[in-house]
């Protein structure tokens, strides 16, 4: 592919499957902060949908069968100087090679090793808020160390919606675990369900976020969701992601109890499924992870919509007259 935006200008977004609102709002903030650069869709599928709403394709290979070095060389061909990962399963190795991919010129949006690996063992994180403080839901391997009558129980490492067993007693959460692999154990918190979206600077300040009701969740993911404001959530919240040094997008899941406070479950430091909600509503992290960049001297500006939005994700059909894709 001839690179579209000069020298290591081209961006790839990786794990790119159907994630087709990503490519669009990233094109549309490459528009702004890299003009006349490529969104190039990465997959290891060459049927990856998204690749036709990209403008180039890159079919990947598999992680465990290349290296940090053939993909550079992938990249300096196709004229690539940003990489944003969006899959958990690939984040630790981009944050491992981040390093490398910065020697040679090539901007990998994603955080160090140490919080990539804190944010995806779902133990380890609820141990890092708990030694700090923070408002975490506690876990444990066993449910001797837990105190309550009705629990959560889920995989310790990979998607958190995944065989998940929610608001079981003691016994019926002991029988759920044999059925996993790692499974983890957590009281259950009665409430709503909320995502926090969230961007931070390479030095892994909290620059802006939206906190989003996640009305309608399928797989995992809200399909429809509702942006709201309250700002001792919000000041609670930029805490917790000061704490986490993440670089770059990140979605946060809580739950916020009848009587009000926040519950942290989760992090995700990459890009959210849903997270095109909270750039319509002002936080612009896609344009900001490019300007650092190409514009390091402008300052991310978040200027929030000043009422709130519902976002509701829908099937869509795209029809294509120029089939060279």
């Amino acid at each position: 592919m001839t690179p579209v935006g000069g020298p290591a200008a081209n961006i790839l977004i990786t794990s790119a499957a159907r994630k087709a609102p990503l490519v669009r709002a990233m094109k549309a903030a490459a528009a702004r902060a890299v003009p006349g650069a490529a969104v190039i869709a990465g997959d290891i599928d060459p049927q990856a949908p998204a690749r036709y709403v990209a403008d180039g394709f890159w079919q990947l290979p598999r992680l465990n069968g290349t290296t940090p070095q053939s993909l550079m060389e992938g990249c300096r061909q196709r004229g690539i100087g940003t990489v944003l990962p969006t899959r958990d399963g690939e984040l630790a190795f981009w944050a491992e090679a981040r390093t490398l991919f910065a020697e040679a010129g090539i901007d990998v949006i994603v955080s160090a090793p140490e919080s990539v690996g804190c944010c995806l063992d779902k133990l380890a994180f609820a141990d890092f808020g708990q030694a700090r403080g923070l408002p975490f839901i506690p876990a444990a391997t066993a449910l001797d160390g837990l105190v309550g009558e009705r629990f959560v129980v889920k995989e310790r490492f990979g998607a958190g919606s995944r065989s998940i067993g929610i608001d079981l007693p003691r016994a019926a959460a002991l029988d759920h675990a044999r059925g996993l692999e790692a499974p983890i154990f957590q009281p259950f918190e009665p409430g709503g369900e909320i995502s926090i979206d969230a961007w931070m600077d390479r030095s892994g300040v909290p620059r802006g976020l939206v906190l989003r009701r996640r009305d309608c969740v399928v797989g995992g993911e809200s399909q429809i969701t509702t942006t709201f404001r309250d700002a001792a959530l919000e000041a609670a919240a930029l805490e917790v992601l000061g704490a986490l040094d993440l670089r770059g997008p990140a979605v946060m899941q809580a739950i916020v109890p009848p009587g009000g406070g926040l519950r942290v479950i989760e992090c995700n430091c990459r890009f959210g499924g849903a997270s095109t909600a909270s750039i319509a509503a002002g936080l612009d992290m896609l344009y900001w992870s490019l300007a650092e960049r190409h514009a390091p001297d402008a300052a991310p500006a978040f200027h929030r919509i000043e009422g709130e939005l519902r976002q509701v994700r829908l099937p869509e059909d795209v029809v294509l007259h120029d089939f060279d894709l």
